[in-house]
C-alpha cells in the first residue's frame, strides 16, 4: 500500500529532505489528489516498525484529528512522528511522561495546573522585562556590525522568556540553551550530537528544573514556579512533573519561537515590500503571519484508538496518523494566496500553534508577544539589516529549523 501520487520511497519525515526544503509541492499534490495518504517506511529507520503512517494534509482534516483525542491518541506512540533509528523502545516509552504525549484525563489535569503560568496577567507582567531585553539584544548585535542572526538575536529572547517564566538565574541561562540544542539536534550529524548526548542533556535539564521546584517548596517566592508546585487546594505539580514540564518548555517555547524569528527575518528581508510596510505600520498581524509562514513544527502524529475514516481513507486501530501543519497552513481552501507572505493577513486561522483541541499551544500569546517585541526592536535599531548569505537549515524530521542566517546589521 503506497501513495500513487508520490515518487517511490518519498517520506515527508525524511530529515535529508527537510534539511534542504519543506516539501510543500508534494504536500500540495496530496491535498489535491489524496489528502489522507499512506506513506510507507522501512523497518529500523524511524523508531517505529509498523510499516508507515497516514499523511493528513488538508487544514480541515488536521483540525479534525486534533480535536478528537478519544479517536486519535497522543500517548500510544507519542506525538513525535520520527525518532532516531537507534532509539530503544524504552526511550519512546519514557517520552510519555511529557504533557505533549498525554491524553485526557491526565493531560487535562496537568494542563489545568500549568496554564496558570500563561494567563494574560502572567504574560503582561513579563512584557516590560522582555521589551527591555529585546532592545538590549538587538543593540548588542548592532555593535558587532554583522553576524549570525540566529545566534545573535533569534535564540536570545525565547530563552530569556522561558528562563524568566521559571525563575532561572541570568548566569544559568546559557546552560538551558546548550541543553535544549543538544536535545533536538540528534538528526543533524554536522552538529555532532548523538542520541545518547541528547538524552543526557534532557536528564540534566530535568534535574536542574526539579532542583528549582524543590527550592521553591522549601522557600516559596512570588513567582510562577511557586504557584505551580505549591498551589495548595488547587492541585500542584510534583518535582518530577515540573521537570518534565520544563523539558517541554525548552522545545515548545524556546526552539519553536527561535525558528519562527529566524524564518520571519528571512521572509521580511526576501520580501522587501513587506519589511518596508512592517517598519512603517508595525502591524500586530505580522506575528501570526510569521508563524504561518514558518510553521516551526512541521508535523506531529497521533495513533488511531479504533477503526475510523478520515478524508475518504479507512484508518485501522493502531495506525499512526501524521498531521502536517506545514500543509494545512498552505491550504488554498482556507488561505487566499497562501504562497504570499503578507504581514497584514487577516483573518489568519493558521495551525502553527496546533489544530485546536487539548494540545493547542499554551504559550501562543507569549510567542506572539516575543515576535512583536523583537521585530519592533529590529525595526527601531537596525532598520537597514540585510542578508549576506543563505540560511542553513537544521536536519530534522519534524522541526523547520534554521541553524544560521548571515546578516549585516548596519
Amino acid at each position: 500500500m503506497t501513495c500513487p501520487a508520490l515518487p517511490d520511497g518519498f517520506d515527508f519525515t525524511d530529515p535529508d529532505i527537510n534539511q534542504h526544503r519543506v516539501p510543500l509541492p508534494e504536500l500540495a499534490l496530496l491535498r489535491r489528489t489524496e489528502p489522507v495518504c499512506w506513506i510507507p517506511q522501512q523497518p529500523g529507520t524511524t523508531g517505529f516498525n509498523d510499516g508507515g503512517y497516514w499523511a493528513v494534509t488538508r487544514h480541515a482534516d488536521v483540525k479534525e484529528v486534533s480535536v478528537h483525542p478519544e479517536t486519535f491518541s497522543s500517548t500510544t506512540n507519542t506525538a513525535i512522528i520520527r525518532f532516531h533509528p537507534d532509539i530503544d523502545p524504552s526511550g519512546i516509552e519514557g517520552q510519555k511522561l511529557i504533557m505533549l504525549n498525554m491524553d485526557p484525563p491526565e493531560h487535562t489535569r496537568l494542563r489545568q495546573i500549568v496554564q496558570r503560568g500563561f494567563t494574560p496577567r502572567a504574560i503582561n507582567a513579563m512584557q516590560q522585562t522582555l521589551r527591555d531585553r529585546a532592545e538590549r539584544i538587538v543593540s548588542s548585535a548592532r555593535k558587532e556590525g554583522s553576524g549570525d542572526f540566529v545566534r545573535d538575536i533569534a535564540c536570545e529572547l525565547p530563552l530569556q522568556a522561558i528562563a524568566e517564566l521559571i525563575g532561572v538565574p541570568q548566569e544559568d541561562r546559557a546552560r538551558i540553551f546548550e541543553w535544549t540544542n543538544k536535545m533536538i539536534a540528534y538528526d543533524d550529524p554536522e552538529l555532532g550530537i548523538t542520541p545518547e548526548t541528547g538524552t543526557q542533556s534532557a536528564v540534566e535539564l530535568m534535574m536542574y528544573a526539579m532542583g528549582i521546584a524543590e527550592e521553591r517548596k522549601g522557600c516559596p517566592a512570588h513567582d510562577i514556579v511557586t504557584q505551580l508546585v505549591n498551589a495548595e487546594g488547587q492541585g500542584n505539580l510534583s518535582s518530577d512533573e515540573f521537570g518534565f514540564f520544563v523539558l517541554l518548555l525548552a522545545v515548545a517555547g524556546n526552539e519553536t519561537t527561535r525558528n519562527a524569528t529566524s524564518h520571519g527575518m528571512h521572509a521580511l528581508l526576501t520580501h522587501p515590500d513587506q519589511w518596508e510596510l512592517y517598519k512603517e505600520r508595525r502591524p500586530h498581524t505580522a506575528a501570526d503571519e510569521i508563524v504561518r509562514w514558518a510553521t516551526p513544527v512541521m508535523s506531529f502524529q497521533r495513533t488511531a484508538t479504533r477503526d475510523t475514516e478520515l478524508g475518504g481513507a479507512k484508518i485501522a486501530e493502531g495506525d499512526r496518523v501524521g498531521i502536517f501543519y506545514s500543509s494545512a497552513n498552505n491550504d488554498p481552501e482556507v488561505f487566499d494566496q497562501p504562497e504570499m507572505f503578507d504581514v497584514l493577513r487577516d483573518p489568519n486561522p493558521h495551525l502553527g500553534f496546533g489544530g485546536g483541541g487539548p494540545h493547542f499551544c499554551l504559550g501562543a500569546n507569549l510567542a506572539r508577544l516575543e515576535l512583536d517585541l523583537v521585530f519592533n526592536a529590529i525595526a527601531d535599531t537596525v532598520p537597514g539589516i540585510r542578508l549576506v548569505g543563505e540560511p542553513r537549515r537544521l536536519r530534522s524530521a519534524w522541526l523547520n529549523g534554521v541553524k544560521e542566517l548571515p546578516v549585516q546589521y548596519a
